[in-house]
């Protein structure tokens, strides 16, 4: 040969096959690589973004059950509270403690009684406990001594629970002699011992309400 060098080495077709796929390896990832990367990372999103959604749903289920609970007990407390600190008129000593005003029936309550203000105090009210389209409501006006001399006023009212599908009162006493029992009516002045609530929520409802029975207050008279 010319020039007097070395020969050089045949290159074979194999081998420069791999020196590609070697160059292109040390390039970068292959396009199946690649996929499969995009594919694992796409269901690793897919599994986050299921957990997220869970966990909200988890979350959301949790805080609706606490305010349902928290809506009930904040209602059995207040009208617990009304029942038994039902004023009654001043008697003298020994007399049957009358109230000032109560007419219970079957699915409503009338009484009157000393409503909270939200200032640490109260006002005399003529209030109102009924069932209306589902809902447990609570009505109340001022209660006036005089009737007849003013203008009537504007009723209030406020939703205490809905979504009540029953709602029954019940007094308990004893009349005329006969054994002390439950009754639907209570017509009478003076105060029953026992008056119960009883609530039931619609089908498919997991709300319970265990009776509510309060014994009105008959020891302060007031006026």
């Amino acid at each position: 040969m010319s020039g007097g060098g070395a020969p050089q080495p045949a290159v074979s077709e194999s081998s420069l096959r791999v020196s590609i796929r070697s160059q292109k390896r040390e390039g970068g990832f292959t396009l199946l690589e690649t996929l499969i990367a995009v594919t694992v990372l796409a269901l690793l999103m897919i599994g986050l973004s299921q957990g997220v959604r869970t966990g909200y749903e988890f979350w959301s289920a949790q805080g609706r059950r606490i305010g349902e609970v928290g809506e009930l007990d904040s209602t059995a407390r207040l009208l617990r509270s009304l029942l038994t600190g039902i004023p009654i008129r001043p008697a003298a000593a020994g007399a049957t403690p009358l109230s000032i005003g109560l007419e219970g029936g079957g699915g409503q309550l009338a009484f009157v009684g000393d409503l909270p203000s939200g200032f640490g105090g109260s006002r005399r009210s003529d209030i109102t406990i009924s069932l209306r389209g589902g809902r447990l409501m609570l009505t109340w006006t001022p209660h006036r001594h005089e009737q007849g001399v003013a203008q009537p006023t504007v009723s209030s009212e406020v939703e205490l629970i809905r979504g009540v599908e029953y709602l029954e009162f019940a007094y308990w006493a004893a009349i005329g002699g006969a054994a002390p029992g439950w009754m639907s009516e209570w017509t009478s002045p003076a105060l029953p011992e026992l008056i119960r609530i009883r609530l039931r929520f619609g089908k498919g409802d997991r709300r319970r309400w265990p009776d509510l029975i309060a014994a009105p207050q008959l020891s302060a008279p007031g006026n």
